[in-house]
């Protein structure tokens, strides 16, 4: 017969393992990289699957609130939700206030803990996309038309909504002589059509743009070359 002071060691050690195991195995099951990615104030909550986790086999709950708040929002569409993301751009539309979301994960009966992101202020943390360019010979100048970044539906339906009503935005325009293979920038101002005159009869030219937030000191990236050839 085992003594009882053997016996109750086993227990112990067995409870402790036992413990030990499941809190290992919500540890590996917890998302990783949880985090905001916003682009025009299209706000995504994205995150990777814990180190346990491959494949479909599992499922996310997503919850969010705003700074302060104590209580919890769950997200419903994204409530067992196989997603890798969570398109939280409704539930953070007011762009000044800062967010929280976070995730866990259930796998084969198992929860994880929650992982949560930093904190998240769309007006901050957004990232603005290059303007549309277009170009249009007139007189031998090119006449460039710049078009700010597309909103997200939910700010659409709110009449002359633009991305200008939330920033002082500068636009920069630069122009590429393919002959010399020299850029030029030939304006920075807030306008969003440009006029470029002086150009080399016979030439050919390639117009690019940016974004520049002043407040901020960012720039988004440059637009697709927009290119003619000069008669």
């Amino acid at each position: 017969m085992m003594p009882k002071h053997c016996f109750l060691g086993f227990l112990i050690s067995f409870f402790l393992t036992g413990v030990a195991g499941t809190q290992s195995t919500h540890e590996s099951l917890k998302p990783q990289r949880v985090q905001f990615q916003s682009r025009n104030f299209h706000n995504i909550l994205q995150w990777q699957p814990g180190r346990a986790l491959t494949g479909n086999s599992s499922v996310y709950f997503v919850q969010y609130k705003i700074y302060g708040q104590r209580q919890w929002k769950n997200k419903e569409d994204c409530w067992g939700t196989q997603e890798l993301f969570c398109d939280l751009t409704s539930e953070t539309s007011d762009i000044q206030e800062p967010y929280y979301g976070r995730v866990r994960a259930a796998s084969a009966g198992s929860y994880s803990e929650w992982s949560m992101t930093p904190r998240f202020t769309p007006w901050w943390e957004t990232k603005i996309d290059p303007p549309v360019v277009n170009i249009t010979q007139v007189n031998g100048s090119l006449l460039v038309i710049l078009h700010a970044p597309n909103l997200p539906y939910r700010y659409q339906k709110e009449k002359n909504v633009s991305i200008e009503d939330y920033y002082e935005l500068l636009y920069r325009v630069f122009i590429i002589n393919n002959s010399l293979e020299k850029e030029q920038k030939v304006y920075e101002g807030a306008h969003r059509v440009v006029e470029i005159e002086a150009l080399t009869p016979h030439s050919s030219y390639c117009v690019v743009a940016e974004i520049y937030q002043p407040m901020l000191d960012r720039r988004s990236q440059r637009s697709e070359e927009r290119c003619v050839e000069i008669p």
